[in-house]
């Protein structure tokens, strides 16, 4: 199995390269061929979420269809996908940081019961727990 980075998905999604992005669906293609899956560590999921808000302005509702569509190819293989399918449930129903989200739920599978944060807003969440300076 062979990992991939966050600029595969960025030009899978986006496009914004040509030769990259014909690139990027003749592994995925050949991937699918040969029932092979491509590793997507969940730093990747991040980072994408990362250059979707940020570089290319996505809306919320937009990231989240990306990364529900994205966990529904099976060419791929999720760190945690249990994590990424939690986080985007989440979300759904909250209006806090995407990334948070992704650290909450990450953290939680691992039996944590909160994570420390000086961020008040996303101290509102259940599984963040405010310190005060």
């Amino acid at each position: 199995m062979i990992g991939i980075d966050t600029n595969i998905l960025v030009r899978f999604f986006i496009g914004d390269d040509i030769a990259q992005a014909h690139k990027v669906y003749e592994i995925f293609k050949q991937a699918e061929v040969e029932r092979a899956e491509l590793y997507v560590p969940i730093l990747v999921i991040i980072e994408l979420i990362w250059v979707f808000e940020s570089v290319y302005k996505f809306e919320r509702t937009e990231i989240l269809q990306t990364l529900s569509d994205l966990t529904l190819m099976p060419i791929f293989k999720f760190e945690n996908l249990s994590v990424i399918q939690a986080c985007i449930q989440d979300a759904q129903s909250t209006k806090f940081d995407l990334s948070d989200l992704l650290i909450a739920h990450s953290a939680e599978k691992f039996g944590i019961q909160s994570v420390l944060t000086f961020d008040n807003k996303v101290a509102k969440h259940k599984l963040f727990q405010w310190v005060e300076a």
